[in-house]
């Protein structure tokens, strides 16, 4: 079996050799860059399976090489994750809202982060399980996006229109925390007013249909499913 593919982009020496050695020592192959413009070639020459991108570089930032992978349709599954400072909440939610999965605070403990990079990988895997033909089945809900449903232990979820949107979206990238702007636009779309509360109040009728223990609170930024 061929090791997972990680590309690693960050304009610091040290945090780049850093992240490659805890990487490598857990059995991943670790391809390297130093700036933006880099990354992307390395990104598009390797196809790897996950990206750590640096928010803060030089040429071209993290949010930036995140949008344009985005764009891509190859890149579309890919696995990418931000190193970001500990308080900068806007360079978080920038990072979210441009299709980043997750975030990881510095400084960076070797220990928590090697386990965050395997938690999204494992992730990603079981949500593959069952994918096709507009069906999605984790953690016991099988959501049908032909047939707007969703059942549990064969129980039909009757859910509202907006509501199995929201949930839809949310379970399409489990374990990625999606900004509340990025919510509004996606759901509701850009040119719809709606409320502040809209969404905590869609967020808690769909907790109590089913269940509160999926969707988790990421505090000032959004929204995750975990199961």
């Amino acid at each position: 079996m061929e090791p997972v593919k990680i590309l690693v982009v960050d304009d610091e020496p040290d945090i780049l050799e850093f992240l490659r050695y805890n990487l490598a020592k857990e059995g991943f192959e670790v391809i390297t860059a130093s700036n933006g413009e880099d990354g992307i070639r390395k990104a598009e020459a390797e196809r790897p399976s996950l990206i750590i991108l640096d928010i803060m570089m030089p040429v071209m930032d993290g949010v930036e090489v995140c949008r344009y992978l985005r764009s891509k349709p190859e890149f579309s599954r890919t696995i990418i994750t931000f190193l970001t400072a500990r308080e900068e909440d806007y360079s978080q939610i920038a990072a979210l809202d441009v299709g980043g999965d997750d975030y990881i605070t510095k400084p960076i403990r070797p220990r928590v982060f090697v386990s965050r990079i395997k938690a999204l990988l494992r992730r990603s895997e079981r949500a593959e399980v069952s994918e096709s033909k507009g069906l999605i089945q984790i953690g016991g809900l099988v959501i049908d996006s032909d047939r707007v449903t969703v059942t549990r232990e064969d129980e039909v979820i009757e859910l509202a229109k907006k509501e199995f949107e929201l949930l839809f979206l949310l379970v399409s990238k489990p374990g990625k925390v999606f900004s509340r702007e990025e919510i509004f636009n996606k759901v509701w779309g850009t040119d719809v007013i709606v409320g502040n509360r809209t969404i905590d109040v869609h967020i808690r009728k769909l907790r109590e249909k089913i269940g509160d223990h999926y969707i988790k609170t990421i505090k000032g930024i959004g929204y995750k499913f975990e199961f």
